[in-house]
């Protein structure tokens, strides 16, 4: 047990994780499907929120809601702002 230990230490010491491998160069990039998972989720949410205001229950719509502005300003983020901002206009989200 103490080689495996002196082992690890080793391997972090050279920029290497406890797999022995280097790390990731586009570990902190946004992946390509970024966007399109947050236009799914954004509209999912819209629909919930909708489902939720005709079912009566104000503080699950509103809880949808700021679960759709999230992915809202993750796609604003990526760059699909203008596509998107009649969308959002129509559902009392910010636009600018």
């Amino acid at each position: 047990m103490a080689n495996a230990t002196k082992r690890t230490k080793f391997t972090r010491r050279n920029g290497r994780g406890a797999g022995g491998q280097p790390p990731r160069p586009n570990a902190g990039r946004r992946r390509p499907d970024t966007l399109a998972n947050a236009k799914s989720n954004y509209e999912r949410y819209i629909a919930l929120a909708r489902d939720a205001t005709s079912a009566g229950d104000p503080i699950e719509a509103e809880n949808f809601y700021q679960h759709a502005e999230h992915y809202f300003r993750t796609m604003r983020a990526a760059g699909s702002h203008d596509q998107d901002e009649d969308a959002a206009a129509g559902q009392g989200l910010p636009t600018a």
